[in-house]
């Protein structure tokens, strides 16, 4: 048996999600009525925004708002076409074909998320190609099959722009396929309500934590190649919120997953002391 294979397309292929309790999702402004008008109008969405800013979580609450399975696929530079679509396993029972997600999910018309397509080999996103456009197909070349996408199928992508812009980026003949919504960190008063919500602190933590968040942010301009994400001031909160003291919780959740760098650590540190007087 193609034993390598076979466990790479089951780490890509799993099973639909499909949350019984709604996924919460703080509205930043028009993103939900238009994805609802794309997938209406079966139109293919990319989402494009900093890391940690709430994209997936956005998609997470739309397939629930519109009652549709999602499938999750986590792009990488070793995946390939394969990965996606499918491939013949040998097995004790002879040959057969096993289905990737992106087959799955245009066949049971679920939405089908691929996060950091960037990632992704050009020759392995060109396959989305035929299901961006009019013709909504998907061929399958190893076995002659050319599978019409079920009326409810969408394709959602996302990535980071500010961060792979300058490594990676999608090529106009792919970007030009897609309905784009741009993803912002929230404003302040929007990310203390996410704060708390998610994490539980009081609302003068998630303020200063938002504050902090803010200033972290303005570091950028000096070397600091990730900004801190919403995520990241949750998990701080979260931690704070569990009885760690929140200035460990900071040194531990936002300042050490963000740089290894000396002088950059020195100066978050000094203004977690700033805030957190």
């Amino acid at each position: 048996m193609m034993e390598g294979a076979e466990s790479t397309l089951k780490r890509l292929d799993s099973e639909p999600l499909q949350p019984e309790a709604e996924p919460w999702y703080e509205p930043c402004g028009d993103e939900v009525s238009i994805f609802e008008q794309c997938h209406a109008h079966q139109l293919a969405v990319m989402l494009k925004g900093p890391t940690g800013c709430g994209k997936t979580r956005f998609v997470e609450h739309m397939a629930w708002r519109l009652g549709r399975p999602l499938i999750t696929i986590s792009c990488h530079d070793d995946m390939t076409a394969s990965d996606l679509i499918g491939r013949f396993l040998i097995g004790h029972e002879g040959t057969r074909w096993v289905d990737g997600p992106l087959t799955r999910a245009v066949r049971e018309g679920a939405i089908c998320y691929l996060d950091e397509v960037v990632e992704a080999r050009q020759d392995t996103v060109v396959v989305l190609h035929p299901l961006t456009d009019h013709r909504r197909i998907l061929p399958l070349d190893k076995t002659g099959e050319t599978i019409n996408a079920s009326p409810h199928f969408q394709l959602v992508v996302s990535y980071n722009p500010g961060y792979q812009r300058m490594l990676k980026d999608l090529k106009p003949s792919t970007r030009q396929r897609f309905v784009a919504l741009d993803f912002e960190f929230p404003k302040p008063e929007q990310e203390i309500a996410i704060v708390m919500h998610e994490s539980g602190v009081d609302r003068a933590t998630a303020q200063a934590l938002v504050s902090l968040g803010q200033r972290l942010r303005a570091l950028q301009d000096r070397g600091l190649a990730e900004v801190p994400s919403t995520r990241l001031l949750i998990a701080t909160a979260r931690l704070n919120a569990s009885g760690i003291p929140i200035r460990t919780a900071c040194q531990a959740a936002l300042i050490s997953p963000l740089s290894d760098d000396a002088a950059l650590v020195g100066a978050m540190r000094d203004l977690v002391e700033m805030t957190f007087v």
